[in-house]
């Protein structure tokens, strides 16, 4: 093929992260393009144009966020990812998704782990220690949080660890114990303790500075963030007299990017200790109309009471819930901005949309995760009866 290229990737085809590492990055974008048109008109049943999708500008170095798995394979210490459908883990020295520091990072941890004689956990038995390494960088800021995913009570070796990181990392702001003694497949577990500097790190993002927890849904490729939300902004029309609802709001990156243009932002996030980022977030930005609630989405739009212009969803990769669906039509928003990072949960929910009375306007895919096989898309629906503003 003409589009093939040579893997820069000695473990690409090991590895269960990149899967077009063998491809040009144009051709790259026109499969997702094309996977994004063929969901919407084979199960959402949308006869429709889709648009160009955003490229991203930097196809390597762009991933704030890494959970390294760690386990012990025929007697060797391997950090690294899993290979595609296994929990086998592949050694990765260094991943071109992510940025430099994450593989000093890993280093050091394997010096900690050999040094002081740490179990590593063991999915057979459920025991030893160390089970992921989780890390976070604010493109923006720099600054850097480490946490070690453990299966016992207390951390070994704790000072030593903390040394390591404090004399290597630049931008180090946060090092985070997460306490995970389940048998579960699940990374983190739910008790998370600060071991050394703050419990959160800051970024900006679109002009917004953001606090962001451990446990907070932040997106992984700062750059391409700001042009999902640039898109999103405009597919939300909004002329200052506007009343947003976020249902997924997460830290409230998207909402309170908007919020400045619009009458009031309402958010709804589960996670409790995003909701309270969420919070601080408005508060850190000085912006007064904004307000969050901790609550399921499916309960959300039940506790508002008034009219509603402009309703927000990026849920998870499962896209909404019949139920919620059904709730967004009843608050009779006249556009819904619709975020999603699989293209078949999507279609689904807009051809239940369509039933309802709803009309899908737009649709803009944008690759949020060059190299993987994952691709972000934006959705304008809109009441029908009312006509889509630019």
């Amino acid at each position: 093929s003409p589009h093939r290229a040579e893997s820069d990737c000695e473990i690409s085809n090991r590895c269960g992260g990149c899967a077009y590492r063998h491809v040009t990055y144009g051709e790259e974008c026109r499969i997702k393009r094309e996977r994004v048109a063929d969901c919407i008109k084979r199960i959402g049943g949308l006869d429709m144009p889709i648009n160009d999708i955003l490229p991203c500008d930097t196809p390597n170095r762009y991933r704030n966020k890494a959970q390294f798995p760690v386990r012990m394979q025929n007697g060797e210490l391997v950090i690294g990812f899993f290979s595609e459908r296994t929990h086998r883990a592949v050694n990765v020295s260094d991943c071109l998704l992510q940025h430099e520091s994450f593989a000093d990072i890993v280093e050091i941890f394997k010096k900690w782990i050999k040094d002081n004689n740490v179990t590593v956990y063991d999915e057979t038995t459920g025991r030893g220690e160390i089970r992921h390494i989780y890390i976070r960088r604010a493109h923006f800021t720099g600054q850097v949080m480490v946490c070690a995913v453990i299966n016992t009570k207390k951390l070994t070796a704790k000072d030593e660890l903390i040394s390591l990181l404090t004399e290597t990392v630049d931008g180090l702001k946060s090092v985070i114990v997460n306490y995970n003694p389940d048998n579960t497949n699940v990374i983190l577990g739910k008790k998370y303790e600060t071991v050394w500097g703050e419990d959160e790190i800051e970024d900006v993002l679109c002009g917004v500075r953001l606090k962001i927890s451990p446990q907070s849904f932040y997106q992984v490729n700062s750059l391409q963030a700001e042009k999902l939300y640039a898109l999103a902004r405009k597919y939300a029309s909004l002329t200052g007299n506007e009343r947003i609802v976020d249902v997924y709001c997460g830290i409230g990156s998207i909402g309170l990017s908007m919020a400045k243009d619009a009458r009031e932002l309402i958010g709804f996030e589960i996670v409790p200790e995003a909701v309270q980022n969420a919070i601080q977030n408005a508060e850190l930005n000085g912006i007064q109309n904004a307000r969050f609630f901790c609550s399921d989405a499916k309960d959300a739009l039940g506790k508002i009471e008034g009219r509603i212009d402009v309703v927000i969803l990026d849920p998870p990769r499962k896209g909404c819930d019949e139920e919620l669906i059904n709730d967004v039509v009843k608050a009779n928003p006249e556009r819904i901005v619709y975020v999603s990072c699989d293209s078949a949960t999507l279609a689904r929910d807009l051809a239940r949309f369509s039933a309802l009375g709803y009309k899908t306007e737009e649709i803009t895919p944008v690759d949020m995760f060059p190299r993987t096989r994952h691709v972000e898309t934006v959705t304008l629906i809109t009441r029908v009866g009312v006509e889509a503003t630019e």
